[in-house]
C-alpha cells in the first residue's frame, strides 16, 4: 500500500525540525506540495531548501500541485464550511490523481505541512477524503505550532495560572468578541483591533524565520502599529503567516 508521511516543519526555522521529522524526509520518495502562484512560491522554496539540508540521497523529487481557487467566505457559518468543504474536495480529487500517478503500489509519499498538522491545517481531513478514492495510509510527525514559536519569541507563558485559553480565527474573533486569553490565527484583517483598547497583545509574522516580526503591548498603543506593519510586510513578501495572543485586564481582586 502507498504510504503517505505528514511532517511538521516548524514554523520556517530548519532548527525546529524534530529528529522523527527528518528520518522521515529521508524515507520520502516524493514530495507533495500545492502550487498557489508567484506570490507564496517562497513557501514552496523554503520546504525544497529543508529537503536539501536534511536528506542524504538525492533520489527524491517534487510534486507540485495547483491549488484549486476557493470560494470568498460566505456571511453564515454554514455557507462557510459549505464553502470549505468543497475546498477540500477538489483538493482530494487532486491529491488523490497524483498519488495514484506519481506513487508506485508500495511507495512512499510526503507533505510538508507549516507548523503543526494538527492546528488549522487541512492536510489531514483531505488526505482522510482521499484514503476514500486510493489504498493509502498516513502517519503524522508532529511539528512546532505557531503559538509555541509565539510565546517563545515574546518569552511569555501562554495561560495564566489556572485560566484556560481559546484557540480561535479573526473571524470568529470579530463575530464573538473577546471572552478571555485568546490565541488568534487566521485573520485576515486584524479583528484585534476591535477589542477594548486595554487588552494586552502578542503579535507576530514569519515566526522562527530570518524576516520574524513581534510587537508586542496593549491594543490602543499599538494596533495601528501591527496593522501598519503587517500590510506593509505582505507587500514587500507577497504573503504572511502571523498569529497573536490576547489577554484582557484581568478581573479585579475580590475585596
Amino acid at each position: 500500500m502507498r504510504t503517505i508521511h505528514v511532517i511538521g516543519i516548524g514554523m520556517g526555522d530548519p532548527g525546529q525540525l524534530t529528529v522523527a521529522a527528518i528520518r522521515a524526509l529521508n524515507d520520502t520518495e516524493v514530495f507533495f506540495a500545492m502550487d498557489k502562484g508567484e506570490r507564496t512560491a517562497e513557501l514552496v522554496a523554503a520546504r525544497r531548501r529543508i529537503c536539501e539540508r536534511y536528506i542524504t540521497g538525492t533520489d527524491y523529487r517534487f510534486v507540485t500541485l495547483p491549488d484549486p481557487v476557493r470560494a470568498g467566505p460566505a456571511g453564515a457559518d454554514a455557507d462557510y464550511r459549505q464553502t470549505v468543504a468543497e475546498w477540500h474536495g477538489a483538493r482530494a480529487a487532486l491529491w488523490a490523481e497524483a498519488i495514484t500517478s506519481e506513487l508506485g503500489p508500495d511507495g512512499v509519499g510526503a507533505v510538508l505541512a507549516w507548523g503543526d498538522p494538527s492546528l488549522y491545517d487541512s492536510t489531514l481531513r483531505i488526505l482522510d477524503a482521499v484514503a476514500d478514492r486510493v489504498a493509502v495510509r498516513y502517519d503524522v510527525i508532529p511539528g512546532i505550532t505557531a503559538i509555541q514559536a509565539l510565546t517563545a519569541a515574546h518569552r511569555i507563558p501562554l495561560n495564566e495560572v489556572g485560566r484556560p485559553v481559546l484557540i480561535t480565527t479573526g473571524r470568529r474573533l470579530r463575530a464573538e468578541g473577546l471572552t478571555g486569553a485568546t490565541v488568534v490565527l487566521l485573520d485576515g484583517d486584524g479583528a484585534f483591533a476591535d477589542c477594548p483598547p486595554q487588552t494586552r497583545i502578542w503579535w507576530g509574522a514569519y515566526l522562527g524565520g530570518a524576516d520574524e516580526v513581534l510587537v508586542a503591548g496593549t491594543v490602543g498603543a499599538v494596533a495601528e502599529q501591527i496593522l501598519a506593519t503587517r500590510a506593509a510586510a505582505r507587500e514587500r513578501h507577497g504573503w504572511i503567516m502571523d498569529t497573536y495572543l490576547l489577554r484582557p485586564v484581568p478581573d479585579p481582586p475580590v475585596a
